[in-house]
């Protein structure tokens, strides 16, 4: 069950994050000698210079845990076009001369709407997954470095927001073993799950206990019924042939539909509109995109795209056409979808779908917890202003 953080209210956090006291602990931790910088800062412009990004494509081909969200073809357009104006920087660890972990952090003072001064690994609205990108045998050396950075310098943060990071990840299960190597504290902030697909069936046989025969075989009069309505076709992708129609088309069909009337559609601003088409060539270049389309005459009627991130796959966005919401034109690309059960080289496909989605819970049955922490950083009194910040949204959960 999802947890909403909660206003400590008593506590002025702006306040307390200027206080002399606090100023003189965040300095004198950053003049300690003898310790050397583990993390590397890296600026936009260093993080656009093409051997960089080939470093960075490197690490993800060997990461503890794929994540799409954390890749140069996502994040550099992510900040290019969503991050106008956020204090956004690159942190990157490097082992032997090769790049072993990078972490996009913001410096913010809204705590899910509340002025509370922090750092976080910086994601928004359309990015999924906060797992950083890691190589596989850097974990603990990733967290200790990561720490180690925000106690010299945490600025004026008063702890680390770490969003949405797999539960049951290597990452995750390294970050709680270096917490408690440290005796450092933290507290979770949210706890989520949603839709996963993960089985060794076929795609027949997972359908079959994903619904009942009275439920496959509406879906398959409904199919029937479409195909009645025009010439119905399928398409996967998984080059660029073709992707700015498609991109179009895409964006055409989602506005089309509640999202667009809500102001929630990519097309609905030119940041997100931007975003979403440099996000998607970068995708295809890199060998990461998918796309699924059911097209009737021609016209998309429900459309798909999944991020591939072997054994991962991450269902990045989906429309269909509300005017032939009767036929169920989602579902039933989701059925071609469960083709992704047949790929010898895919274990699992997160859904990246709210949790309790009234479709895809329908057909997936597995669920991929995900969990929201906050680590305490700095000093002595940051740690304790840390502990009370903590011990007062704690207690407003528990008594609401």
């Amino acid at each position: 069950m999802a947890r909403s953080p909660v206003r400590p209210e008593t506590v002025n956090a702006m306040d307390l994050a200027n206080a002399p006291d606090l100023r003189r602990t965040a300095a004198a931790a950053d003049q300690v000698s003898g310790r050397l910088e583990q993390l590397r800062r890296i600026s936009v412009e260093q993080a656009v210079d093409p051997s960089f990004v080939d470093a960075w494509r490197l690490l993800s081909d060997r990461a503890s845990e794929p994540n799409p969200f954390a890749e140069a073809w996502f994040v550099l357009p992510s900040i290019g076009a969503l991050g106008d104006g956020a204090d956004i920087r690159l942190l990157a660890l490097y082992t032997g001369g090769e790049l072993a972990g990078l972490i996009s952090i913001g410096l913010t003072a809204n705590y899910y709407g509340y002025p509370v001064p922090h750092a976080a690994s910086w994601l928004h609205a359309n990015a999924f997954c906060g797992a950083p990108m890691v190589a596989r045998g850097c974990e603990r050396q990733f967290w200790h470095a990561l720490f180690g950075h925000f106690d010299r310098a945490p600025g004026r943060a008063l702890f680390l927001h770490l969003p949405s990071l797999p539960t049951d990840g290597p990452l995750e299960r390294t970050l709680q073993a270096v917490l408690a190597e440290e005796g450092r504290r933290s507290n979770t902030a949210l706890e989520q799950s949603r839709a996963m697909l993960a089985s060794d069936l076929s795609p027949e046989d997972y359908l079959a206990r994903s619904m009942t025969a009275k439920k496959r075989k509406e879906l398959r009069r409904q199919h029937k019924r479409l195909a009645e309505e025009g010439a119905l076709t399928f398409e996967r992708c998984d080059d660029a042939d073709g992707l700015q129609r498609w991109i179009a088309d895409f964006l055409a069909l989602e506005a089309a539909g509640w999202k667009g009337e809500a102001g929630s559609a990519l097309a609905n601003t030119d940041a997100t509109r931007a975003f979403f088409t440099a996000t998607m060539a970068g995708a295809a270049q890199a060998g990461r995109l998918e796309r699924l389309a059911l097209r009737l005459d021609g016209r998309p009627i429900a459309m798909l795209a999944n991020f591939v991130t072997p054994p991962g796959v991450y269902s990045f966005k989906t429309a269909f056409d509300e005017r032939y919401a009767r036929f169920s034109p989602g579902m039933l690309l989701q059925l071609e979808n469960l083709a992704l059960l047949d790929r010898d080289d895919i274990a699992w496909a997160d859904s990246c779908a709210v949790e309790g989605h009234p479709m895809i819970e329908r057909l997936w049955r597995e669920k991929r917890s995900l969990t929201s922490r906050n680590v305490a950083i700095g000093g002595r009194v940051r740690r304790a202003l840390f502990a009370r910040l903590m011990a007062f949204e704690n207690r407003t959960r528990s008594a609401a």
